[in-house]
């Protein structure tokens, strides 16, 4: 069998070294025009392939399933069939996809039916996510603000460097990319402030961060081990965690972030899966105290995926402020998830768990405004002459992800989202 992996593959589809969907890549997610209803697709170079009118031809007919998945609005059916299907649609799709096999390749009439431009459909949300949790597993970024908000001799907390640190996000405010986030209001403590006041946020924040797909459930009482994890983990998303600074500072305290996290968090159209990613394992940063044995874990299990963050203005200034990987991430997913069910908690499919902030050693490389300016202090000089130390409204943010193959590219497609004013609302 061929290993789709295989960095000499070529699809007959044109894909250029730098397109983040290469025949090695294949991602899920969903799309719809103004004839076809939402449905599964996967995405070739600049073209989206739709699975469902493929399945509805009879490519698939040698793999056993119900082919109905196609034609669902989430992914989350299809991702339910488990890996041993999946895996096996993956590679049926890189098969007609391969530059040397004529099935599909010259079959015209079929290849009008099934491919579309991806600039001629929309991408719609790839997963109905039924629960989320959001981890603050960089220690550059738990150190970074241990030391504007604490002692900066003892930035990290006592628990930090003993367990991944998480808290239980609101799922029905994630939103697929292109969709606009209006700035939130809500109770602030400004600095010499008597009392606290209300009013929209002034110190809107954007958070770098990936997320994974929940790929099986869990039943309540059982927990997944490390070695386990891989398995229930159907594939990765890029994931923007907006955060609203000043009414997170003035909440938090005792229980978390609340109003300050839960208006919006944006997430990329289509998913990568574990195995398009394996090709880029990489070994995770020495964790020295030694974790407990539950948190243990053998191989590489971190990835080396090159992050960015590009601001654009409203006036047109545009600029990469920040250049990331996230192969820095101290807590790794299977880290995540064993110590997210070891109480028992139930997990199941569709449900994303976001990575926390991912920032690098360095200024260059930090994952949030707050980081980037540290705390207003450093402003970001834009190339239309304004400046920027929190977001503005028309700002847009544009995070990418991407792992580089020997001659090929696999990546996300990006996630962006431009920021709206505040809903007006008489109180």
């Amino acid at each position: 069998m061929t290993n789709i992996n295989d960095p000499s593959l070529r699809s007959w589809i044109e894909v250029s070294e730098d397109n983040n969907f290469p025949i090695q890549n294949i991602p899920f997610g969903i799309f719809c025009t103004n004839e076809k209803s939402p449905r599964v697709a996967t995405a070739i170079g600049d073209y989206i392939l739709d699975l469902a009118t493929l399945a509805e031809l009879g490519y698939f007919n040698t793999i056993p399933f119900d082919k109905q998945v196609f034609h669902q609005t989430y992914l989350n059916d299809f991702i339910a069939l488990g890996k041993p299907i999946t895996n096996a649609v993956r590679a049926r799709i890189s098969d007609l996809l391969n530059i040397n096999n004529n099935t599909l390749r010259d079959n015209e009439e079929d290849k009008t039916k099934v491919l579309h431009s991806i600039s001629s459909v929309q991408l719609l949300m790839p997963v109905k996510v039924g629960d989320y949790t959001d981890f603050y597993s960089s220690r550059e970024h738990a150190t970074n603000l241990g030391k504007m908000f604490r002692d900066p001799e003892n930035a990290l907390l006592p628990n930090w460097l003993h367990l991944p640190v998480g808290y239980h996000g609101r799922a029905s405010s994630i939103v697929v990319s292109g969709t606009p986030t209006i700035r939130p209001k809500g109770q602030q403590f400004p600095k010499g402030a008597a009392t606290p006041v209300f009013g929209k946020s002034k110190l809107l924040d954007f958070e770098l961060e990936m997320g994974f797909i929940v790929g099986k459930k869990t039943d309540l009482g059982a927990s997944v081990s490390t070695q386990q994890a891989e398995e229930h983990i159907f594939g990765l998303v890029l994931f923007n965690d907006w955060s609203a600074r000043d009414i997170q500072k003035w909440e938090y305290v005792p229980l978390g972030p609340f109003l300050g996290k839960s208006f919006a968090s944006t997430i990329s159209p289509w998913v990568v899966t574990l195995e398009a990613l394996a090709p880029f394992k990489v070994d995770s940063p020495v964790q020295d105290p030694e974790v407990l044995p539950y948190l243990k874990f053998e191989g590489k299990k971190n990835y080396d995926i090159h992050l960015e963050i590009e601001l654009q203005t409203a006036h047109g200034g545009s600029k990469v402020i920040s250049r990331s990987n996230f192969k820095y991430m101290y807590w790794n997913m299977c880290q995540q998830l064993a110590h997210h069910t070891i109480n028992g908690c139930n997990i199941n499919v569709g449900d994303i768990c976001a990575s926390g902030t991912i920032s690098g050693p360095e200024p260059g490389s930090y994952g949030s405004m707050l980081e980037i300016c540290w705390q207003g202090t450093k402003p970001i000089s834009m190339p239309d002459g304004t400046e920027r130390t929190f977001l503005q409204d028309g700002d847009t943010v544009i995070m990418r992800g991407f792992s580089k193959g020997d001659g090929y590219t696999i990546g996300f497609g990006g996630v962006e989202s431009k920021i709206a004013p505040a809903i007006k609302h008489e109180l």
